[in-house]
């Protein structure tokens, strides 16, 4: 047999095997997208008490029997909103915005989904799921004395963001919602994800990242879009904030969002700013937007 017919049959031979190994590798990699146990968990730093926000220690059981934990800060012009932390976030990423409200008189609850925090759980499944944590932290809401039901509102970052807009698309008494790097698409973001975190290229090693993480909780990438979801929301308000520095989502995602949703709704793209970064780069103008667009919306300013 010829030299070069041999070093052909070889390479072909090797191209499924090689395959295959690749396949195999992306398992934990996928398995590592969707399982969080606590003793991996990152917490929060601080306390709201560390910024001089009075608040209360609360915890929820959800439908399915999960304890989750949060924060409670008071409201002193009768609105709350529920500041949603996203993916392997904790409590403390939401300081920042909680501080930021309270200044502006809001009560807050700052929220934490399964799996995240020091709440039960070890599952993400990118919203299938986290929609009943939201419910069980709007329900908490309502056995408040002090919160106003007509004045609820949601703000939430990155996952946070994503499930908010699926959860708001439920439930029609959240009169505002607010995203910052919200996900349009658990698709989108894996691949970017990927990219970021191990430096592989999408193709081909994407799809067999997906595959995993999917069969790993029991989702559909493609069933996880908020785009199929945003335009339920109008006519309740809705601001979008992206930054064109993202280092998780594409830089389209905001914009993605925007197009499917329906009036009355606001884009701020940032282009300097990173995942999580508008307040860093510009929190002047991050003040004036959110708190004005809560303003308007549930103290009606």
């Amino acid at each position: 047999m010829k030299r070069w017919l041999r070093i052909t049959l070889i390479v072909v031979a090797a191209i499924p095997v090689i395959g295959v190994a690749l396949f195999l590798t992306m398992w934990p990699l996928g398995i590592s997208r969707v399982r969080y146990p606590m003793e991996q968990r990152k917490q929060a730093e601080k306390l709201p008490s560390d910024y001089g926000m009075p608040y209360e220690e609360v915890t929820v059981t959800t439908s399915d029997g999960l304890r989750l934990v949060g924060w409670f800060i008071p409201s002193e012009n009768g609105a709350t909103v529920i500041a949603q932390h996203g993916y392997h976030g904790n409590r403390g990423c939401m300081l920042y915005d909680a501080d930021m409200l309270h200044h502006h008189g809001y009560g807050v609850l700052i929220s934490t989904f399964r799996a995240h925090d020091k709440s039960d759980g070890e599952l993400i499944t990118w919203g299938r799921l986290e929609v009943q944590d939201l419910e069980a932290w709007y329900q908490y809401l309502l056995t408040r004395d002090d919160v106003d039901p007509a004045r609820i509102g949601m703000l939430g970052e990155s996952m946070g963001g994503l499930v908010a807009i699926q959860y708001a698309a439920r439930n029609p008494n959240i009169r505002a919602l607010a995203v910052h790097s919200a996900l349009a698409s658990m698709k989108d973001s894996l691949a970017k994800m990927l990219t970021h975190t191990t430096g592989l290229p999408p193709f081909p090693f994407a799809p067999m990242f997906q595959f995993w993480a999917e069969r790993s909780a029991d989702i559909r990438a493609k069933d996880i879009d908020a785009t199929k979801w945003i335009g339920q929301l109008s006519p309740r308000p809705l601001l979008i904030m992206m930054g064109g520095a993202d280092e998780y989502l594409p830089i389209d995602s905001g914009r993605k969002l925007y197009d499917a949703a329906g009036e009355p709704k606001e884009l701020w793209f940032e282009p300097a700013a990173k995942h999580h970064g508008l307040p860093e780069v510009a929190p002047d103008e991050y003040e004036r937007r959110v708190v004005g667009f809560f303003d308007r919306y549930l103290l009606g300013e």
